[in-house]
């Protein structure tokens, strides 16, 4: 975990220097009294409100000796009178962050790296949720999505309809094409009926590897983790990938552990995914991440096919 200039001291936590990635800019790496720790500021209101620090230290703590998270070290409530936000401390881990790490891997390396990612991912597929929805509290309690409206959006379809307004950029063909599409993929997505543990932003950069051995040595920035669809965050990583030796890899280890077939799998990940390309095109001029992302869902509302080969050549 690298860090960046320009420490500050906070008390008995000792020094803070800010870490690049993580959590939401407001992570820092602790020293005090030569023993190194990770602290999360909340200092800015987030989607999960006053609870968040209280989330994200129980996730951490239920999945811990499962899958490679740090320690939870310490909770603190947020103080108003001092003037204090809440604070969650957590004991620091070793590794290179995996989008610094993979460009210079070659393919042998990278399939093994696609391995082990394939068995994390079929890990967290594999813890069970009673329902589906977002963390409301420190007891892991599951709420609903809704829209500021009070509605409930059930589904691709009725997610797409609601957010066609903000997606007047696409012309008439390629919204008549990704109405299909959503239709088609929500289908399959129903044929899974169990929800699962959902990190939701599994990606390079919130991994740490051990360099030589190319283990997975952390996961982390569980802040938009939530109960969902087993196959979403198959397809948040395997969203712009298009390595064939690090994607079969990723994909023969995840349907292996998870009973299903290479192809079934790669369909319902990149049907999964279809929901955060949805909301990510509506932010494409906000980051390169959401304007990709609306690239590759209008290459699939142009062929009407979420794996295309046209729509891999326009990621290229």
């Amino acid at each position: 975990m690298d860090d960046t200039a320009d420490a500050i001291e906070l008390g008995e936590l000792g020094w803070l220097t800010p870490l690049t990635g993580g959590w939401s800019g407001e992570t820092f790496l602790a020293q005090a009294a030569g023993e190194r720790t990770v602290v999360r500021i909340y200092a800015r209101p987030g989607h999960r409100g006053s609870q968040a620090h209280e989330v994200d230290a129980a996730l951490l703590r239920l999945v811990r000796g499962l899958v490679p998270v740090p320690e939870v070290l310490e909770v603190r409530r947020a103080d108003p009178v001092a003037g204090m936000p809440a604070l969650l401390v957590t004991s620091f881990l070793p590794g290179v962050r995996g989008d610094d790490l993979l460009p210079g891997l070659d393919p042998t390396a990278r399939a093994v790296l696609g391995t082990h990612l394939g068995g994390l991912l079929a890990d967290l597929g594999g813890m069970p949720m009673l329902s589906a929805g977002p963390f409301v509290d420190g007891t892991l309690g599951i709420g609903s999505f809704e829209e500021p409206t009070g509605e409930q959006l059930d589904g691709l379809p009725a997610l797409l309809a609601a957010r066609e307004p903000a997606l007047a950029h696409l012309s008439t063909r390629e919204l008549d094409g990704l109405r299909e599409v959503v239709v088609d993929a929500q289908a399959l997505l129903d044929t899974v009926g169990r929800r699962c543990l959902v990190h939701s932003d599994f990606n390079p950069k919130n991994l740490l590897v051990d360099p030589q051995s190319l283990e997975v040595t952390g996961l982390v920035d569980w802040e938009y983790a939530h109960a969902g669809h087993p196959f979403t965050d198959l397809g948040n990583l395997l969203r712009f990938e298009r390595d064939e030796a690090f994607t079969a890899a990723v994909l023969e280890t995840y349907a292996a552990r998870r009973t299903v077939s290479t192809d079934a799998a790669l369909a319902l990940a990149r049907s999964a995914d279809l929901w955060a390309l949805v909301e990510l095109a509506i932010r494409r001029h906000e980051n390169p991440v959401a304007e990709r992302a609306d690239r590759l869902l209008r290459a699939i509302a142009g062929t009407g096919d979420i794996y295309s080969q046209e729509a891999d050549r326009d990621l290229t």
